[in-house]
Order: C-alpha cells, then sequence, then structure tokens
C-alpha cells in the first residue's frame, strides 16, 4: 500500500478552491458538458472541475443525456447486481451534540438502550433467520464501562452466533473514530469495511452543528480514515449528511478528500453513501434541514457519483422511501440495505421502539418483499460476501475492477447467494420472481462466466452452500 507523510487536514479540504471551481462551472456550456459526459463513459472516473460542470446541468435534454451514461457506467461495472445488508444498531448512548440525531447527548426524549451480548445474539438470529448474511453494526459514540471491547466483543458474538444452516459471514461498522491502535484491533475481529461519514465537510457549519463531545473535532474525524488505513483496513466508506450545507459544495469537498485517499494510499473508499437528513425525535432541524435536497438534485448527485468514481460502491439506506430507491438503482447505487431498524433491539421489538431510533425510516418493507421487488424489476439480489474473505479488498480489487476482471467472480457469486436466499428463506412468491430472474440471467450470461455461473447455482439447489469463486 503506497504512503507518504499524513497531510494536515487543513489541506485535505480547500474550501477557497472549492467556491472557484463552483463559481467556474457555472459558465459551463452544452459543449463542455457533452464533452465531460464523454469522458465519463471512458470510466476512468473525473475530476472536481469536470464533476462541477455536472452539478449545473439544469436542461432536461442534458440531464437525460447524464442519467443515461451513469447507467451505461453502472451496468459495465456492476451489471444488474444489488448488494443487501441490515444495519444492527447495539446501542444508542453518545457523549456528542450533534444538532440532526435522535442519539445527541441532550436529547431527554430518547429512550437509551445498550445490547447485552445475549440481545444482540437475539438480534442477529433474527436477521439470519430473514437471510441476511451481511450486517452493519452500528453505535452511538459512547460505550458501556468496558469501552471500545464492548464493539469487540459484540463482533465476536456476531460471527458465532449461527441458526440452521445460516450464519452471518461479514460485518460491516459504523462507529466513532479510532487510534490506530484500535483501528488495528478492529482489524483483527474480521470486519470488512469501516464506514464513518463526516456529516458535512464545511467547517463553519460542522461547528455549529456538533457542540460537544469527542465529535466537536472536525480534524480528527476528517483523518479518521488515514488512520484506518495505516492500520491496514483497507476497505472503508465515506458520506455526508445531505441537507446540513449545500450538496455542490459537499461533492467537490467529498472529492477531495477521495483524491487524499488516493495520493496517500493508491486507493479510495470501497463506498460512499448519500442519506439525506430524515426526521428525528428531539431535534428540529431535523423536520427542517437548512439546505434540503430535493428529489431531483438527489438524482443527479447519484447519477455523479457514479461517473465521478466508477468504481465505487453507492449505498442507499431505508432512510429513503421504496419508490426513491428504485429511481436510483439504474443510475448508480450497488447496495441497498433492507428490513431496517434504527434502534438497539429493533428487530425483535418487531417495529416498536420508535422512541429509541435514530431517525425515520422510508421504507418500511421487509428483507423479503424488497428481494421480490428487486427481481421483479430485473436486478439480481446478491448476498454475497466472497471478496471480504478472498482477500479482495482495497487496491487488490481496484485492480480487478477497473480492467472488467470482477465480473467474472461477482456475477456467478451473486447469482449463487441469491438462489441461497430463496432456498432456505424466501416466500413461494419471493421465489418464483427470483428463480425466473436467476434462470434469465444464467441463460443471458455467456462462455467461461455462464459455466461457472450456472455450476454454482447447481451446487446450490443441489444443497451445498456458502459456494464461490
Amino acid at each position: 500500500m503506497k504512503t507518504t507523510l499524513p497531510q494536515r487536514p487543513t489541506t485535505i479540504i480547500n474550501e477557497a478552491e472549492i467556491n472557484a471551481i463552483l463559481a467556474r462551472a457555472r459558465r459551463s456550456d452544452a459543449a463542455r458538458i457533452r464533452e465531460v459526459l464523454a469522458m465519463a463513459r471512458e470510466m476512468n472516473g473525473l475530476d472536481a472541475e469536470e464533476v462541477a460542470v455536472l452539478m449545473e446541468i439544469q436542461d432536461k435534454v442534458l440531464l437525460d443525456e447524464m442519467f443515461a451514461a451513469a447507467r451505461f457506467v453502472k451496468d459495465q461495472i456492476y451489471g444488474n447486481r444489488l448488494v443487501l445488508f441490515a444495519p444492527l444498531y447495539i446501542g444508542n448512548l453518545c457523549k456528542n451534540e450533534c444538532s440532526y440525531c435522535a442519539f445527541r447527548l441532550g436529547n431527554t426524549e430518547l429512550k437509551r438502550r445498550t445490547l447485552t451480548q445475549e440481545e444482540i445474539a437475539a438480534e442477529v438470529k433474527i436477521l439470519i433467520d430473514q437471510g441476511h448474511k451481511r450486517l452493519l453494526l452500528v453505535s452511538g459514540e459512547e460505550y458501556p464501562k468496558e469501552g471500545f471491547n464492548y464493539v469487540l466483543k459484540a463482533i465476536e458474538t456476531i460471527y458465532r452466533t449461527k441458526s440452521g444452516r445460516g450464519e452471518i459471514r461479514r460485518v460491516n461498522v459504523n462507529i466513532a473514530p479510532l487510534t490506530v491502535d484500535q483501528f488495528k484491533q478492529l482489524k483483527g475481529a474480521g470486519i470488512g469495511t469501516y464506514q464513518l461519514f463526516q456529516e458535512t465537510y464545511h467547517r463553519e457549519t460542522y461547528a455549529k452543528n456538533h457542540t460537544a463531545g469527542a465529535k466537536k473535532d472536525f480534524d480528527w474525524r476528517l483523518t479518521v480514515m488515514d488512520r484506518a488505513m495505516e492500520a491496514g483496513i483497507d476497505d472503508v466508506g465515506i458520506g455526508v449528511l445531505l441537507g446540513l450545507y449545500d450538496w455542490k459544495f459537499e461533492m467537490l469537498a467529498m472529492q477531495q478528500h477521495i483524491h487524499h485517499m488516493e495520493e496517500r494510499f493508491g486507493v479510495g473508499p470501497h463506498t460512499i453513501s448519500v442519506p439525506r437528513i430524515e426526521p428525528a425525535i428531539g431535534s428540529t432541524l431535523a423536520e427542517r434541514p437548512p439546505h434540503a435536497v430535493s428529489d431531483g438534485d438527489f438524482m443527479k448527485i447519484v447519477a455523479i457519483l457514479r461517473l465521478a468514481v466508477p468504481y465505487t460502491g453507492i449505498i442507499m439506506s431505508t432512510r429513503e422511501n421504496a419508490e426513491t430507491r428504485r429511481a436510483t438503482f439504474e443510475l448508480g447505487v450497488s447496495q441497498i440495505s433492507a428490513g431496517s431498524r434504527s434502534n438497539p433491539g429493533g428487530y425483535g421489538d418487531h417495529g416498536d421502539g420508535h422512541d429509541a431510533e435514530q431517525f425515520q425510516l422510508g421504507d418500511h418493507r421487509s428483507l423479503d418483499e424488497v428481494v421480490r421487488d428487486v427481481a421483479s424489476l430485473g436486478y439480481t439480489p446478491s448476498f454475497c460476501t466472497a471478496c471480504y474473505r478472498l482477500g479482495r479488498t482495497g487496491a487488490d480489487f481496484m485492480d480487478l475492477a477497473k480492467p472488467g476482471l470482477i465480473k467474472a467472480h461477482c456475477s456467478p457469486n451473486a447469482l449463487s447467494s441469491c438462489m441461497e436466499y430463496l432456498m432456505d428463506y424466501a416466500t413461494p412468491g419471493t421465489k418464483q420472481a427470483g428463480e425466473e430472474l436467476v434462470n434469465r440471467e444464467l441463460a443471458a450470461m455467456p462462455g467461461d462466466i455462464g459455466k461457472t455461473a450456472c455450476d454454482l447455482v447447481s451446487r446450490v439447489r443441489k444443497t451445498e452452500r456458502d459456494v464461490f469463486v
């Protein structure tokens, strides 16, 4: 892994440069926009100047051309696969004061809860029995007396918990920023991706919305991925909370952050998340975001990200409603949560416990309903975790992704993991929709990839499980 001496945090995000780029982009004409779109179709990514040009598109014809380019890039790199996962909230204690979050320290309306290891195992068993194979562990930024060890024990509990033939095969983690030594322990626990959002890259806005706790320190949070990657975690996920500040500024600042990671470590983020602020108990700001992002601009954000960082996964959570989520699939989204709860113990509470949740959800459908919908739309619901376990992460993943070689692994694995779900967990209607999708995909898959996929699916149908290449 490429490393250099760390940059000062103040040089990672250059606000003056961002504002200058935004000003220049306002003068872009149709010819310049089409020039950038042609470059984007070459799938080498875009720089900040080029991203800014696309953000200025208002004309419907040009907008349709950008969406078409995003669909092309998404199809070339990811095909029709959609990876599914669920968040697992283990606690909502927090020492920070964040204006938009129900978990904030001063929120007396929130019911506080931290799960015991036994309660974590019970939640995991419910998720396994639904068919999940991949979880995102989430916690407020404070732990019980045992501190960070609580998180390490939770990860061990998740991996140890089994139910029938089911298990969780990969745990990704979204927790408070850590030191390098703590990140080494996290890597040793066998996590997949470490995920954390800057929330906003605009310093003044950040300070206004984070007024207590360790999260007040903008630079400590901004450099968290440097520490994670120094510790050997090469799959990291970034994002911003859309609605705190101008989304155009946030997009360019994220480009600067990605550029910093690529310069220092030779690889950018594995995933980018695009959450919009949603209502949260005890937060008036969450009810009326200061820079609310419209549905139209939200679609532009997804499409531009797909063109700007073509080999990076884009995550769409259940903050958004089903209709919005569907519309983003073809524009670039490659991972979605399903059947989610945002409160500790939420799966065992059967939907109760809203007084303990971080924010309101927009998509309340079960995993089975989402799988059926995804398959009916022509996408392959994937539960694959092979890359993490075979070491195809970080720069090694990108070395396969950029020349298009990753499809030889991802396409067959998506179908075999989908078939495993259909046989073990799906309701009859979902199984029918899923098998029709799998059969169509197998018939259309060419050459050696098709032979590999047929072999894996056949093995699953004959009762083998967890087969992949």
